[in-house]
């Protein structure tokens, strides 16, 4: 019981520490300092767990492997890195979307995922951030 209490805490901190959702491949190279030998089973084993526990929540990107990030921490929304992949939270929310809803429908929820460049690709780059209209 002890070496699964070290993992899961390593795995825990991990995420923590990291401060935004990661992969499972990348809380194993993070949790690894905490649980040396710790294995890609045993992280998977522990993620599921833990997310059925609620200490930790899945973060869902069309296209993308689930990430993982900790759980309880309320309704918010993801950035994902064009340039590096990884995605970080976003704490503000648009707030009521129903009126781009079609005519006669309910809005229930919403999640939202905004795409572009964080700041270490910006600086890697030398770029600067550009405005882009939605063009549909």
């Amino acid at each position: 019981m002890e070496r699964n209490t070290r993992q899961r805490s390593a795995i825990r901190d991990a995420i923590a520490l990291a401060a935004r959702p990661l992969l499972p491949l990348e809380v194993l190279d993070a949790a690894q300092a905490g649980a040396p030998g710790l294995s890609i089973a045993t992280v998977y084993r522990n993620l599921r767990a833990m997310v059925d526990e609620g200490a930790l929540r899945m973060v869902l990107l069309p296209g993308e492997n689930a990430r993982y990030e900790i759980g309880g921490s309320g309704h918010h929304h993801h950035f994902q890195c064009r340039g590096c992949l990884k995605v970080f939270e976003v704490d503000a929310c648009p707030g009521n979307l129903q009126h781009l809803a079609p005519t006669g429908f309910s809005v229930e929820d919403h999640d939202l995922t905004l795409y572009g460049r964080c700041g270490e690709c910006l600086g890697a780059s030398g770029g600067t951030t550009a405005q882009t209209a939605c063009e549909h």
